[in-house]
């Protein structure tokens, strides 16, 4: 009877997961068809093939530049639970996950494989690994509310008092400090060092959108561009649809009527951005086909990862 209980439990557990991953793709592609029957895909297509390649492939430097940087930071998280990861290991890690996020944005994704191998070589728990992901990512998310808030600053049409923005950003960053202190203190050594590197990586990526402008021929005021850019990635964090696609283009149209501002323009620049991050995580599929790169004589299916989770809970 237990065993059947089992059986029952996770049989509705995997047939939740089936249908939350159906809802997402039915809120991506409804989200992507509202937004493209707002604008021309003729005037889109347009845009992009009289683009400037050399700032399109400058964007994507600077967006690679960001996933070494936030690579790295992953390791400053993983080094301070004692973990003696090379930088070169972590990174091939890094790669592997970004293509599983790209191909199983609904599943597993890259966290549950990075998990799934860190276990399996340094015989650590995984509850342990997934807060170090966690508080990596938990940097990630400060280090964009930062550039956000530095932008509503030069945004007076939000009507929101420059003072009250930087007093409620320190006062939240004196919370959010105090909580990873006190609560998780093997990373208080390496509190400034991650998040310093968080700023790095936003910066990069915002970096990569101006250069996605430019490339588009724009030289007007770019603070309302790169706030909605931001506020879309912000958005795209909430598991709504695949990979935060439809829901960023969702919001940037929103924001376009706001700000007065060409939808064209600032759809592009979330698609583009899209497919640069997309051709960055392809270059994960390399351990694909060959996973002794990795370490691995042959990589774990989705089935093994998450009954290797099951088995941790």
């Amino acid at each position: 009877m237990i065993k059947i209980g089992k059986i029952n439990f996770y049989g509705q557990k995997k047939g939740l997961k089936i249908l939350k991953n159906i809802l997402k793709i039915v809120v991506t592609v409804g989200a992507l068809y509202w937004v493209f029957s707002k604008v021309s895909l003729k005037d889109l297509k347009e845009a992009v093939i009289n683009s400037n390649p050399i700032y399109l492939f400058l964007a994507l430097l600077a967006y690679s530049i960001s996933i070494f940087i936030s690579s790295s930071r992953l390791l400053t998280f993983l080094r301070a639970i004692g973990l003696d990861v090379s930088e070169k290991y972590n990174l091939k890690l890094y790669q592997l996950g970004l293509f599983y996020n790209l191909i199983l944005p609904g599943g597993v994704g890259g966290d549950g494989y990075k998990i799934f191998f860190l276990r399996k070589r340094f015989s650590i728990k995984g509850r342990k690994l997934f807060t170090a992901l966690f508080l990596d990512r938990l940097s990630g998310l400060w280090a964009l509310c930062l550039i956000i808030a530095a932008l509503i600053t030069y945004m007076p049409q939000l009507g929101i008092p420059n003072y009250l923005t930087i007093i409620l950003f320190i006062l939240g960053s004196i919370l959010y400090y105090f909580i990873v202190t006190k609560f998780f203190k093997e990373y208080k050594a390496t509190f400034l060092k991650a998040h310093l590197k968080a700023i790095g990586v936003q910066s990069m990526q915002v970096i990569a959108a101006i250069l996605i402008l430019y490339a588009l021929g724009f030289n007007g005021k770019f603070s309302p561009y790169l706030f909605l850019f931001l506020a879309s990635s912000l958005v795209s964090i909430i598991p709504f649809s695949v990979g935060g696609l439809g829901m960023r283009e969702l919001v940037i149209m929103w924001g376009a009527g706001i700000f007065h501002v060409d939808s064209h323009n600032a759809v592009l620049i979330t698609l583009l951005f899209y497919i640069i991050s997309a051709m960055v995580a392809l270059s994960g599929i390399y351990f694909i086909f060959n996973p002794k790169a990795i370490g691995e004589d042959k990589l774990p299916s989705v089935e093994e990862v998450e009954q290797s989770q099951k088995l941790e809970e």
